[in-house]
């Protein structure tokens, strides 16, 4: 498949949300190593200083130069002392924004996930933020990593059709809960959660 080169990562961080659903995030662990594949199911896009769940909202600090960086940058940041959490950078470098990986389907490495993961079912490989990590070996060694290179990339896949794109509210947040910043495949059998309050169709992009 083709990768997806500079052009699409600089969308709008809530259209680029949305249009990462579908595509296929490709990691190689060591040079020569087998691809692991997962396809998109599930985003949650974060901003800067209107966004108090973000963690630019404040501005830009140590931890966060990242998000403030070029499209098509990783953001890995350890969360709740246990998981790691991958996030695609969006926005003009200078610019905070980013869209957290939240949940894939399998696609290609499932045996190298599996171990991984220390799991044999399919549905608990990648169904989360920090289960999608730890079965791609994503850790704080690939902080500000770019998605051009050959350590992560992204390959192009078919758009999920409009009426299969499912929106909500963020979860696991305290605040600036109201925004509607969830994007899912609906149906899918890998979404870290399968409904909350406030879950629609898609009904536009909202900025």
């Amino acid at each position: 498949m083709e990768r997806l080169g500079p052009d699409f990562f600089e969308l709008p961080t809530l259209l680029l949300a949305e249009r990462l659903l579908g595509k296929i995030f490709v990691r190689r662990e060591a040079p020569g190593s087998p691809l692991l594949k997962g396809r998109i199911v599930e985003t949650e896009a974060y901003l800067g200083e209107e966004d108090e769940a973000s963690h630019a909202w404040r501005g830009l600090t140590r931890r966060n130069r990242a998000m403030f960086g070029p499209p098509g940058t990783l953001y890995i940041y350890f969360s709740y002392g246990c998981h790691h959490l991958a996030n695609i950078v969006s926005e003009p470098e200078g610019t905070a924004g980013a869209v957290l990986l939240r949940a894939m389907e399998p696609v290609e490495g499932i045996e190298r996930m599996r171990l991984n993961r220390r799991t044999e079912d399919p549905r608990l490989l990648m169904s989360g933020p920090g289960r999608l990590t730890q079965a791609l070996g994503i850790g704080p060694d690939l902080y500000a990593e770019s998605l051009l290179g050959q350590r992560c990339w992204i390959e192009d896949a078919p758009e999920v059709p409009p009426e299969m794109i499912g929106t909500s509210q963020r979860i696991g947040i305290s605040r600036s809960t109201h925004l509607p910043w969830r994007k899912f495949v609906s149906g899918s059998a890998h979404l870290s959660k399968r409904a909350i309050s406030g879950g629609r169709k898609k009904a536009g992009v909202r900025r």
